[in-house]
């Protein structure tokens, strides 16, 4: 079995007097709709000498558009798939979460050479996403970015 590591960001926002998340479509135009109603985070593998945060700050870049400060760890989602794209072999994935905070950027201003990866990315209220993320992992970092924000109030600000 392979060892796969991945880092991803919940990236807040506060306009219209609430938190919004950016959240990505992953795929493209004319892909089977299998994936066409995904909603997840942004997220991908860590490159070779950079740290899970480094690689969720970039990832959030490379897949929204958006530029974001770290705030904290969220957690880690483990879990084992299979590659069907290379010989069915079974891989162990470890994907870090990170809580950011938007700093600047257009919400999916990303470059044509993404657009094999993200079909859109767009704003959702956090309140909605723990029931709109696909994912169950990525559903329980939502919820627990809930929890930051109710117990650290003042540092969001």
């Amino acid at each position: 079995m392979v060892r796969e590591f991945s880092a991803g960001a919940l990236v807040l926002r506060y306009m219209q007097k609430q938190w919004w998340v950016a959240v990505i479509e992953p795929g493209r135009e004319g892909e089977p709709e299998d994936r066409k109603n995904v909603v997840a985070l942004p997220k991908g593998n860590v490159d070779a000498g950079e740290k899970p945060a480094e690689t969720a700050l970039r990832e959030v870049h490379e897949e929204t558009g958006l530029k974001a400060t770290l705030v904290a760890k969220l957690g880690d989602i483990k879990y084992v798939y299979v590659r069907k794209w290379a010989g069915n072999v079974k891989a162990f994935k470890i994907v870090s979460f990170f809580l950011t905070k938007y700093q600047s950027g257009q919400i999916d201003n990303v470059t044509a050479a993404m657009r094999h990866e993200v079909r859109r990315a767009y704003w959702l209220p956090l309140s909605e996403t723990p029931g709109k993320l696909s994912y169950n992992g990525e559903r329980q970092m939502a919820e627990k970015a809930l929890q930051y924000i109710e117990s650290h109030p003042d540092e969001l600000d």
